[in-house]
């Protein structure tokens, strides 16, 4: 069990580097040392006070990235509320259903987000960014403090992943799950005090905020803050804060390198790229190593980690499609369909544990019972080992596909594209994309004498999905190949998508 001074990161920094820089915010200029995040931390409670915000409470926010989140966030485990940082892109339904499970006291949104909010009929309270934003100066000079609330295992975050039943399910995520994650991301990466990193991936992702933020938190380290993807940008930064560690899924690091600023700036700084969320092409992976930058590999989930594998750059051309060795808290087993340990070069389910693991999700016992084998975290994708003890993806157990680094579960969207009129059956599975790694195939078979086109399905998919599930392509058949019990092949699909992609949304 971790001791509560173990778990008050901000206090411990504010105390050793003070003036050390931590966070520079590159969208509106801001830089914040060490103690100003401490001091920002206990003056921001008195502003949530105003809400009513007590310990155990949840505190969401459906907004674009900007660096009030995670400001937001050490203050909230500082009174021991939980944030629930909300995707963007998701549709008013998609964001009733959340609110509804999650059930924060407080929603902060946005101009962008706003529309949609005013849609909902939530019993939240509601503020905006713009008003947490105008508390910041006086937070800043802040210099009472207040007792760190949250304990070991208190939910301090909750991030929704969609499920294959098409209901997202919330992964709890505790201090003692940050700390793990950040001992076996500081260990396979060596990451020191002195590294810096450039922070662009979603707030509401793991991996915006687990696979290097709160580890270089936990560290000392410094990143620099954006808030979207912007590959030009990118390159600049790195070239002028002297970044030691890039990281993104291959999506980013492919446009990265085709950036014409790939080649100008100097990125003799990076230590290394490091490439999540799917494969990278052996390909890319030259690119970078032919401009002197080494390309590491992770694997990890949102339930586990998600730092749980880790390939070293000088294995990255010799095991290419590996995802590397357990990193130094994570225990692997892979098992097969009886329930047994598979040998070398055997195909099985991947299953983790370690104190990185999560517990439960968010108020869902079912879910949380069946996520777990014998106290084992089943993480769903089939995996293999060579004779070296390196791990190898070659599937996954249920249909989910990324598209962009987002995961994408086929269930969720058949269940929307079945409320179409028009559609009788539907099956949807991932497809290649030059562009996305992978996008959405749709199989759809219509009802007799009712006339569909992908424009329509992409009308309708659009009032009830983020965008980035929306599939790309529309296949309209007969009948869907089916099985001798009447389950539907989805891998006679694969071979039979034939229409063009529609244009991008």
């Amino acid at each position: 069990m971790i001791q509560q001074t173990e778990l008050d990161w901000l206090s411990r920094w504010a105390h050793c580097s003070p003036d050390k820089v931590a966070l520079t915010d590159k969208v509106k200029g801001d830089t914040y040392t060490y103690q100003e995040l401490y001091q920002i931390s206990n003056g921001l409670i008195p502003f949530l006070r105003r809400f009513d915000i007590q310990t155990g409470d949840r505190v969401a926010v459906f907004a674009n990235n900007c660096v009030e989140t995670i400001l937001l966030f050490f203050t909230l485990q500082r009174l021991g509320a939980t944030l629930v940082p909300i995707n963007f892109r998701l549709s008013t339904s998609e964001l009733s259903y959340i609110l509804q499970d999650a059930d924060p006291k407080l929603l902060f949104f946005d101009e962008m987000t706003a529309a949609t909010v005013k849609r909902l009929a939530t019993p939240c309270l509601t503020e905006t960014i713009a008003m947490l934003r105008e508390n910041l100066r006086l937070a800043r000079l802040c210099h009472t403090t207040h007792p760190f609330q949250t304990q070991a295992n208190d939910p301090t975050m909750i991030l929704y992943t969609s499920g294959t039943t098409g209901n997202p399910k919330g992964v709890v995520i505790t201090p003692e799950i940050l700390f793990w994650n950040s001992i076996n991301t500081t260990m396979s990466l060596n990451i020191s005090s002195d590294d810096s990193f450039v922070s662009f991936l979603p707030l509401f992702h793991t991996g915006g905020w687990n696979v290097l933020l709160t580890p270089f938190v936990h560290r000392g380290a410094s990143f620099v803050f954006v808030d979207k993807f912007d590959a030009d940008q990118i390159l600049r930064l790195c070239n002028e804060h002297r970044l030691t560690v890039l990281f993104g899924v291959p999506t980013t690091l492919a446009l990265l390198a085709k950036s014409p600023m790939f080649s100008r700036e100097n990125l003799s700084s990076l230590r290394f790229a490091v490439a999540g969320g799917e494969p990278m092409p052996l390909s890319l992976i030259q690119v970078w190593h032919n401009l002197g930058v080494p390309v590491r590999q992770g694997f990890g989930l949102t339930e586990c980690g998600p730092n749980c594998f880790s390939l070293s750059h000088l294995d990255a051309e010799r095991k290419i499609g590996s995802i590397g060795k357990p990193n130094f808290y994570v225990n692997v087993r892979v098992l097969n369909e009886a329930g047994e340990d598979c040998k070398d070069n055997e195909i099985g389910e991947l299953l983790l544990q370690g104190p990185m693991c999560m517990q439960t999700y968010w108020r869902n016992d079912i879910s949380s019972r069946e996520a777990f084998y014998n106290g084992w975290l089943k993480t769903g994708d089939l995996v293999r080992r060579d004779g070296e003890g390196y791990y190898y993806v070659v599937g996954r157990k249920k249909d989910m596909f990324i598209s962009g680094g987002e995961n994408v579960y086929p269930a969720e969207v058949e269940k929307v594209l079945s409320l179409h009129p028009a559609v009788d059956e539907v099956a949807v599975i991932g497809t290649a994309d030059d562009k996305w790694g992978e996008v959405g195939s749709a199989f759809v078979v219509t009802k007799a004498q009712e006339a569909v086109s992908p424009d329509d399905l992409i009308s309708h998919c659009i009032g009830h999905l983020a965008k980035f599930k929306v599939p790309k392509h529309f296949n309209f058949l007969n009948e869907l190949p089916k099985g001798s019990s009447g389950k539907i092949l989805k891998k006679d699909l694969s071979t039979r998508t034939n229409n063009p992609p529609q244009e991008e949304l």
